[in-house]
């Protein structure tokens, strides 16, 4: 028997963004062997992270996701759901009661910006860098600088480690700012890994002095926001779809727009504007292969006869991806397949 490092990871009370908590457990098993089963619940003080009074500050950990943790020998990562001392999930916990489907997939383009000191990675300590333009997708040191891809790279690794379907990782359009994409199978799966992938990518900044900056537009003026761009699919849309089903559902999307919005991240209206390949917060819009649309829609979906898979554009970079992932389908369901 090893002795195991159990990193329970889950999401605190803090509005309108929860922050990532964590602690270890050191518990006795066999590595090779460990399972999500074999996790017990474990509790934590509920009144130092907006989740409980002091007077009563028992909250209990209910472990739902094991993933590997390379940086540590015998380590794991544990995706928690946060639990009353009664066993009922806490007002906080987002996952417990959304709306799951294993049959619709979803693909979450995470962006987001390093800081360092204050400011963006790659900025000035005074004024702006050159304006945004060869920064996505981009090479070289003045582009991308050293130390960002040193972190995205490490990042890749650690989540492919950890058995995280990651997609791959790209430079975005402004500096300071990158992607990474994650692809899950149902809204908890899909949303447990996003939010461990983040959890990684905080940790990781730990070690060379970087925070990882969630919010959407915390550069005003000319530069770009931050999109948690949602990629979805049911099994329908993939195997039969058609064009009649596809307007039905956009008509779907544009009824429920203002419900979407709500879970859509904090601070929307500042992302959302219609410049900087969005769509103006208060419009629904869809467009073949259009960034500035709510919904774009795939070369592939149009030629495959309106099958496959679509993208809203309107999430942002701190949205909870169980709320996003469950109001995609909560939308989908009022639409009839036959």
């Amino acid at each position: 028997m090893a002795k195991l490092k159990l990193e329970y990871i889950w999401l605190d009370g803090y509005t309108p963004i929860a922050n990532l908590r964590s602690k270890t457990k050191i518990v006795e098993g066999d590595p090779a062997k460990f399972a999500l089963d074999d996790v017990p619940v474990w509790g934590f003080d509920g009144s130092s992270t907006q989740q409980a009074e002091g007077r009563s500050s028992d909250c209990l950990l209910k472990p739902v996701a094991l993933y590997p943790d390379a940086t540590r020998k015998n380590g794991f990562l544990v995706m928690s759901e946060v639990l009353l001392p009664d066993g009922t999930p806490h007002p906080t916990n987002t996952r417990a009661t959304i709306l799951d489907d294993a049959d619709t997939w979803f693909g979450f383009e995470q962006e987001y910006f390093f800081f360092k000191n204050g400011r963006p990675l790659g900025f000035p300590a005074e004024g702006f860098p050159p304006p945004q333009g060869r920064y996505y997708t981009g090479v070289g040191y003045k582009n991308v600088g050293d130390l960002a891809r040193q972190l995205v790279e490490e990042h890749l690794d650690l989540c492919i480690h950890a058995g995280i379907n990651h997609e791959g990782i790209n430079a975005e359009v402004a500096k300071g700012q990158w992607e990474f994409q994650i692809f899950g199978k149902g809204s908890k799966t899909a949303a447990d890994e996003m939010w461990v992938a983040r959890y990684i990518l905080e940790r990781l900044g730990e070690k060379y002095g970087i925070d990882v900056e969630w919010t959407c537009k915390p550069i005003r003026g000319d530069w770009n926001g931050s999109g948690m761009h949602s990629n979805f699919s049911t099994k329908f849309m993939r195997e039969k779809g058609g064009k009649e089903y596809f307007e039905k559902l956009m008509d779907a999307f544009r009824k429920h727009h203002d419900e979407h919005i709500a879970v859509y991240g904090p601070d929307n209206h500042l992302r959302l504007t219609g410049l900087h390949e969005t769509q103006s917060i208060d419009k629904f819009s869809y467009g073949l292969a259009d960034r500035g649309s709510s919904i774009r829609i795939p070369h592939s979906f149009v030629n495959s006869a309106y099958k496959g898979y679509l993208e809203d554009r309107r999430p942002n970079s701190a949205a909870d991806p169980y709320l996003v992932a469950s109001r995609i389908l909560k939308t989908i369901a009022t639409v009839p397949t036959s």
